[in-house]
């Protein structure tokens, strides 16, 4: 079955307005040594969609919210930390299809005061109309949450439960989705991309795309990710084993072993959300040199890695690689005063 077949089957509510587009990015090509190696730097902008604010989660998102009504949910039920670009979206898309949406939001960084709880991405979901939950660190939002779920099921009410980052097998398919979009349209470019370069938090991004290019025929480890989360090893162990959910679910013949996994860890610092020299740099050479923005706790990071691929040769002359711009912008206000001071 091909993989156009096997998503076809499974229920979708449409949130994306078509393809996201590939762009050259000509000023960082001449701010690095990409343009004298004579490597191309593209992005692919999934941050450029109408709903919410933009953002990978989006794409997740469509399948999560197509099996919850389904299932016949009124209610959306997400977790994610203080911060979650997957809350703001998942709040958003409750509200584009007429569901209610409770959020529980774990302190998963280190940081407090009014800028970072309630700014950037808090400040969203509060708009889009979500019924907010704070936990402190160290509470179990997944049990929380599914609790909350049978309180709400007792009230007469039936609730979807989506989990940190949406990165169930059912959600991580909206980027074996996007594999065949990038695949298109590399096609229609004439660019086989060297790799495709993306942060990885929760491991579903990056476990639907190489599902995606396993189901397609093309080589996993083209798709190449930065921890922002675990460590290298349980970063790789969890991608891993989520690429093969999700080709389990879609009923696509094959695995992925550890070998198929492409994962840096060299732009973890000290922690998730923790801020780090490079992702700064990265932030503001990106704006800079393009006028586009990127936040500070994943794609900043990522693109950090990225620039440090290119510096220390990873990239030859003829190669092209694509950065997929994950969103979530509206953090940058979370970590204002960080930004100001440098």
């Amino acid at each position: 079955m091909s993989l156009t077949d096997s998503l076809r089957k499974l229920p979708r509510y449409d949130l994306l307005d078509g393809e996201t587009p590939i762009q050259r990015l000509p000023g960082i090509e001449e701010a690095t040594a990409a343009f004298a190696r004579g490597i191309g730097i593209y992005v692919k902008r999934d941050d450029f969609m109408s709903i919410g604010g933009g953002g990978n989660k989006l794409r997740k998102l469509e399948f999560l919210l197509g099996d919850a009504l389904r299932q016949g949910a009124d209610t959306i039920v997400a977790t994610g930390g203080r911060q979650s670009n997957f809350a703001r979206l998942a709040a958003a898309s409750a509200a584009r299809a007429g569901l209610k949406c409770e959020l529980v939001l774990s302190r998963m960084v280190p940081r407090d005061g009014d800028e970072y709880d309630r700014n950037g991405n808090v400040l969203l979901d509060d708009l889009f109309g979500a019924h907010i939950h704070h936990l402190d660190a160290g509470a179990d939002a997944t049990a929380f949450a599914e609790a909350r779920a049978r309180d709400l099921q007792q009230a007469g009410r039936t609730a979807y439960v989506a989990l940190l980052g949406g990165s169930s097998a059912v959600g991580s398919v909206g980027y074996a989705s996007c594999a065949l979009e990038i695949a298109k349209q590399s096609d229609g470019l004439g660019i086989d991309f060297t790799e495709i370069v993306l942060p990885n938090g929760s491991s579903g991004t990056h476990a639907g795309l190489a599902a995606g290019y396993k189901a397609l025929g093309r080589d996993p480890k083209q798709i190449r990710s930065h921890s922002v989360l675990a460590v290298q090893s349980n970063a790789i162990a969890s991608t891993m084993e989520k690429a093969n959910a999700v080709l389990a679910l879609l009923g696509i013949d094959g695995a992925l072993d550890e070998t198929d996994i492409n994962i840096s860890g060299k732009q973890l610092g000290d922690g998730y959300g923790i801020p780090t020299a490079a992702m700064f740099d990265a932030v503001r050479l990106l704006a800079n040199r393009e006028g586009l923005l990127t936040d500070p706790v994943y794609s900043g990071k990522a693109f950090a890695g990225l620039l440090d691929d290119i510096a220390t040769g990873r990239y030859k002359a003829g190669d092209n690689v694509l950065f997929l711009m994950t969103g979530g912008s509206p953090g940058l206000y979370a970590y204002a005063r960080d930004f100001l001071r440098r």
